[in-house]
């Protein structure tokens, strides 16, 4: 019973991170993997070894999304796996087989999403490693393990505030199907959401939290896509729309032209909807902002939480959480949503179904 199996929907940076993460955790085993190419599936345990290798610098880069075929999350063709505009150099692909399919474990399929649910008795948890250029993307994808009975754990690492809100209005068919969701759960939102529910416990009011992460991509933009697109649109000068479009030549020069280094304030992270749901202070109370270098290991600046408010006895203090610099953004990120899967699949053992935001799974206050 302690013993806990996972699939990963996406297998590029995160979703390969989250397999190599999982291989140094007890008691988890990876028994799938897919992309839109198809399929990788052992219930003995996949080879992570193998299927990483097979897979190194082969992300593919032709047309259509990360989302796997059979989901109308696919629907725009001109868009590349990591959701951006197609590249015509088929950048980070060689050999005859993309992505997921170029491993010896894998198969083609037309349908990848619907093979994970068709052998959902066999899951615990499913782990939702896309890119979430339509808002409605991830709950489209819920309702597809709703529509096809899979009873289990699911977990994203979305940041997007209104996307909660899309997966709140499902929660009852989530309870209907046995289903725990936890919405928000890497890194931001995810570890600096948790640890602002911890930050709080001193207090009886808090007045404001401010979350502020740094983050150098020790592997680059090219292994990191569709994490730098999607920051991109945080941008004064882009939102999700624009920044979908972007070429990879465009791409490119945004980074150039902030010399690989962006700064982001005032985010839309759902870190203010969840710390809202578990009732620690309101939205409007809480600021995201940070620094992604683009082209160095080291990070800009040190991530921080800090959470202000009074204590019991009249008292105004601030509780300061920090990561050490030398922790990266895939220890950040895979760890702890690795971490909250596994919390997940202990509630939903216990028969707690619904939508779980991170600092929900933390003491309450």
């Amino acid at each position: 019973m302690n013993d806990t199996t996972f699939a990963v929907l996406g297998t590029g940076g995160i979703g390969r991170r989250t397999l190599e993460v999982s291989q140094h955790k007890d008691g988890l085993t990876p028994v799938a993997a897919c992309d839109r190419h198809g399929v990788a599936m052992d219930f003995d345990g996949l080879d992570v070894e193998e299927l990483l290798e097979a897979t190194e610098g082969n992300i593919d880069s032709g047309p259509g999304t990360d989302a796997p075929r059979g989901t109308d999350a696919s629907r725009d063709d001109d868009l590349e796996t990591d959701g951006g505009a197609a590249a015509s150099s088929g950048v980070k692909q060689h050999g005859e087989n993309a992505g997921v399919v170029a491993s010896a474990q894998a198969r083609p399929s037309e349908d990848p999403i619907q093979e994970i649910i068709d052998h959902g008795d066999g899951i615990d948890a499913v782990l939702l490693a896309l890119p979430n250029y339509e808002h409605d993307f991830i709950p489209r994808v819920a309702d597809r393990f709703v529509a096809g009975g899979y009873a289990g754990v699911l977990v994203d690492v979305l940041k997007r505030s209104r996307v909660i809100g899309m997966l709140d209005e499902r929660e009852e068919a989530f309870e209907d199907a046995g289903i725990t969701f936890v919405c928000g759960a890497g890194a931001t939102p995810g570890f600096l959401t948790g640890a602002a529910a911890l930050a709080a416990q001193s207090f009886v009011e808090v007045e404001s939290v401010d979350i502020w992460w740094g983050v150098g991509l020790k592997s680059g933009y090219e292994d990191n896509r569709g994490t730098v697109r999607e920051d991109i649109a945080h941008l004064p000068e882009y939102d999700i729309d624009t920044a979908r479009t972007l070429s990879e030549d465009e791409i490119e020069a945004v980074i150039d032209d902030h010399d690989g280094v962006l700064e982001f304030d005032d985010m839309e992270h759902a870190d203010d909807v969840l710390l809202e749901r578990a009732g620690i202070c309101d939205a409007e109370d809480v600021t995201v902002g940070g620094i992604l270098d683009v082209e160095r290991d080291e990070k800009p600046t040190t991530t921080t939480v800090s959470v202000t408010g009074t204590t019991f006895d009249g008292e105004t203090g601030t509780n300061t959480f920090e990561l050490d610099d030398a922790t990266s953004m895939a220890a950040n990120v895979n760890g702890p949503a690795i971490g909250y899967l596994k919390t997940a699949v202990r509630r939903n053992r216990a028969g707690e179904y619904g939508v779980f935001g991170p600092a929900e799974l933390m003491p309450g206050f």
